[in-house]
């Protein structure tokens, strides 16, 4: 017997326990459907970026303002440079960063799906690290999934 799973605009007769759907977690905007937004973020003339503390603020504040649900962070601090590597780990997928404090240099990366609006932290980042120039490019990922729903493993 299975178990009927629910999903938005599908009926329950169409869904059931171990048949994935197409809708399930995708974004539909603009007439596209895809998995989710990535941008890639640069910053360039950054300050603080050996700041463990500053980085988990600005990954706070841009988990919120992007209206995303946090999982899980970690940052972690390379010696002698302290250089910054982190993530968090979001219900809609990720928020990463390494830096570069020699250079002056960060890069993001903010993937979200579903109602996420990860363009909000384009000037949560530049203002946290005082970036004199941002760089960001946007990826909507999954965007070829309908020449590919039924694909076999």
């Amino acid at each position: 017997m299975s178990q009927v799973l629910k999903f938005p605009d599908v009926q329950p007769d169409d869904v059931h326990f171990g048949e994935p759907h197409p809708l399930d977690h995708f974004i539909v905007r603009d007439g596209k459907r895809y998995a989710g937004t990535h941008l890639t973020i640069d910053l360039y003339g950054a300050e603080g970026l050996t700041d463990k503390a500053r980085m988990e603020e600005a990954f706070t504040k841009c988990v919120e303002a992007c209206g995303a649900t946090l999982l899980h962070m970690h940052i972690h601090t390379f010696l002698p440079s302290g250089g910054l590597s982190g993530v968090a780990v979001l219900a809609e997928s990720h928020i990463s960063v390494h830096t570069w404090p020699e250079a002056n240099y960060a890069a993001f990366d903010v993937f979200m799906c579903g109602d996420a609006q990860p363009e909000k932290a384009v000037p949560i980042l530049k203002e946290a690290f005082a970036a004199k120039t941002v760089s960001a490019q946007t990826h909507l990922r999954g965007s070829e999934i309908e020449q590919h729903i039924g694909d076999e493993a």
